[in-house]
C-alpha cells in the first residue's frame, strides 16, 4: 500500500484489434484507505497476483490497460451502480465488504458517499481508458477484442464448489462474443497438455465482459478467469510468481491472443 499518489490506470498503447484489460492486478490504495482496512482486509489476498505480467510481451502490438489501484478500492469488474453479477450466489460487490472467503476486510466500512466519489476517481477512469483503446482498435480494424484478463485462487469454498479449471473463458453464455473466438480458445486449451478448462462455468464474465461485448457492432469481449496454482509457487503469502509454471502458460496464452487477433479480420460487421 503506497503511501505516495499513483495514477488509477496505466495504458500501453497499440495497434491491434485485440485490447488486454486487466482490472485486478493492481496493489495500490490511497493511505487513508488502508488504514481503514482491517488486518485482514490489509492482507489483499484477493489480488489478481502478476497477471499484468503473465501477459506482459505476449502480443506486442495489443493495447493493455492495467488498473493500478486494489479491487478494494473499488471493483472495476462490477457495474457502476452496484447491481449483482450473479444474483443468488455468494461474490463480492462494487466495494467489497469482504474477501473472496466470506470475511470483513473493513474496520470502518466507506459510505455511500464515499462509494460514489470512488466510483467517479478510479471506476470511471479505468473505463474511459478501456472505451478508448477499443475504439482506436475499431477505428484502425473495423473490429476490436477485448480480451479481460483475470485470476483466482483455485479453491475458494465460499464462491465455488471443488477446484477451478485452470482456464476458465466466459463469454455471458455466448452474447459477448461471435462463437468463432471462444471455439479457437477452448481448441487451443483442450489441446494443451496438463490444463483443464470450462466455457461459462462458474465465471461467465464480469460487467467489462457484459458492458463491452457487443458482437453486432463489430465489438467482441471475452473474461479469461485463471486459477493462481497454474503460474503461482503457493496461492498463499507471498504469492511468488513461479517462472517455470508460468513460462509453460505464458506460451498457451500467447496461442489465444495470436489467434484472436488473426480471426479479427473475419468478425467485422458491415454497415
Amino acid at each position: 500500500m503506497s503511501p505516495g499518489r499513483t495514477d488509477p490506470v496505466s495504458v500501453k498503447q497499440g495497434t491491434s484489434p485485440v485490447v488486454i484489460a486487466v482490472p485486478h492486478a493492481g496493489t495500490w490504495l490511497p493511505r487513508e484507505m488502508g488504514e481503514r482496512l482491517n488486518a485482514r482486509g490489509r492482507r489483499l489476498a484477493d489480488t489478481d497476483w502478476h497477471v499484468d505480467r503473465l501477459y506482459d510481451g505476449l502480443l506486442p502490438c495489443a493495447a493493455m490497460v492495467v488498473a493500478n489501484f486494489h479491487r478494494y478500492v473499488v471493483d472495476p469488474n462490477r457495474p457502476p451502480d452496484g447491481a449483482s453479477l450473479y444474483p443468488g450466489q455468494n461474490t463480492t460487490g462494487l466495494v467489497a465488504a469482504t474477501d473472496f472467503d466470506g470475511e470483513a476486510i473493513w474496520a470502518l466500512p466507506p459510505s455511500d458517499a464515499e462509494i460514489a466519489a470512488r466510483v467517479s476517481a478510479y471506476h470511471a477512469p479505468y473505463h474511459q481508458a478501456v472505451r478508448a483503446a477499443l475504439d482506436a482498435a475499431k477505428a484502425r480494424h473495423g473490429v476490436a477484442i477485448l480480451y479481460d484478463a483475470h485470476s483466482i485462487r483455485s479453491r475458494i469454498p465460499f464462491l465455488f464448489q471443488g477446484r477451478l479449471p485452470d482456464f476458465c473463458i466466459g463469454t455471458a453464455d455466448g452474447a459477448s462474443c461471435a462463437e468463432a473466438l471462444s471455439d479457437a480458445m477452448v481448441e487451443i486449451v483442450s489441446k494443451s497438455a496438463g490444463y483443464s478448462h470450462i466455457l461459462n462455468g462458474r465465471f461467465k464474465g464480469g460487467w467489462t465482459t457484459r458492458h463491452y461485448g457487443q458482437p453486432r457492432q463489430s465489438i467482441h469481449a471475452i473474461q479469461m478467469e485463471l486459477a493462481q496454482s497454474a503460474y503461482l509457487a503457493t496461492e498463499y503469502a507471498p504469492f511468488a510468481y513461479d517462472d517455470s509454471k508460468a513460462g509453460a502458460l505464458r506460451a498457451v496464452l500467447s496461442q489465444i491472443l495470436h489467434r484472436l487477433e488473426e480471426l479479427a479480420p473475419e468478425l467485422k460487421v458491415a454497415s
